[in-house]
């Protein structure tokens, strides 16, 4: 049984859950990267760290958050996730890129950098 504070729980991404989603992310004026992880999930592990150094470098242009899947099924077959980690990028309340499976820091800046062009490795 999983607590809510799911994979990334050392790294203080807050976590959001079905009932938060709506004001934490699709409410939000910044841009929202969802981490939908799960306890169970190595990957999910393995990029835990990776979204914590994002969160720290883009501090007040980004919006990072996790959502357990476990613990907050109706988000997770809302968006149609299905394999851990994916990674969802929220603008103006709407999902603008998809992103499944670990990466490294740099790979991930580029993979956001068509929505996010700020972002990008330099």
């Amino acid at each position: 049984m999983t607590t809510g504070t799911g994979a990334l729980s050392t790294t203080h991404i807050p976590a959001v859950t079905d009932a938060t989603f709506a004001a934490e992310v699709l409410a939000s004026e910044l841009p929202v990267l969802v981490d939908f992880t799960a306890a169970w999930c190595a990957p999910c592990r393995m990029i835990a760290p990776v979204l914590a150094e994002l969160a720290r470098q883009e501090a007040g242009r980004i919006k990072i958050v996790q959502l357990d899947v476990d613990d907050n099924p109706r988000t997770q077959a809302a968006y149609g996730v299905l394999s851990m980690p994916t990674l969802l990028l929220f603008r103006a309340g709407a999902p603008v890129r998809s992103l499944v499976g670990a990466r490294p820091l740099r790979r991930l800046r580029q993979d956001l950098a068509p929505e996010l062009p700020w972002i990008a490795p330099e």
